[in-house]
């Protein structure tokens, strides 16, 4: 696993040992990238303020600045996955632009600097986005123009709350 793109494009990504985290592969990455770059309602990654929910190994977010982000907010309370996360931190020496939040997804602090990029990825099967979706808005981590890429498992679905509207599902 690497940065696909950007300024620290193919520094490697350290996982966690074990089945618990699932990060998203690199092909995975390049597609979402794609399209959040180049797609039909493509935005500009210079300088905005991006979520990495459910973080992992910190990799969309990581992306994200390796690609012009200006700051990147990682919510895990997994203490492998924040191991691993504070680690590929270091390896792309982002500790300036980034902060590590010891927490759930459902259950995020509250915040009064709503992101422009949130990335939501929770386990497989546990049913946690609609969750995730109303605590997060609930808390001030949304704003009216706040982009969301939900990954989820394809058996999986979701009821998507009022306050969203979909642009894209694949």
């Amino acid at each position: 696993m690497r940065i696909i793109a950007g300024k620290h494009r193919g520094y490697p990504l350290v996982a966690p040992l074990g089945s618990d985290i699932r990060p998203t592969s690199d092909r995975a990455r390049e597609g979402v990238f794609n399209i959040l770059e180049h797609g039909r309602n493509s935005i500009d990654l210079a300088d905005i303020r991006v979520l990495d929910a459910f973080a992992g190994t910190g990799a969309l977010g990581l992306e994200a600045l390796s690609r012009g982000a200006r700051h990147t907010t990682f919510i895990e309370n997994a203490r492998g996955a924040r191991s691993a996360l504070a680690k590929n931190i270091a390896t792309c020496d982002e500790v300036d632009r980034t902060v590590i939040i010891n927490a759930d997804g459902t259950n995020p602090p509250p915040t009064d600097r709503p992101v422009n990029l949130a990335f939501l990825d929770p386990p497989y099967k546990a049913s946690l986005m609609e969750p995730a979706l109303f605590a997060l808005d609930k808390r001030g981590w949304f704003h009216e123009d706040t982009i969301i890429v939900a990954e989820m498992g394809t058996t999986e679905n979701l009821m998507l709350p009022e306050f969203l509207l979909p642009i894209d599902s694949r």
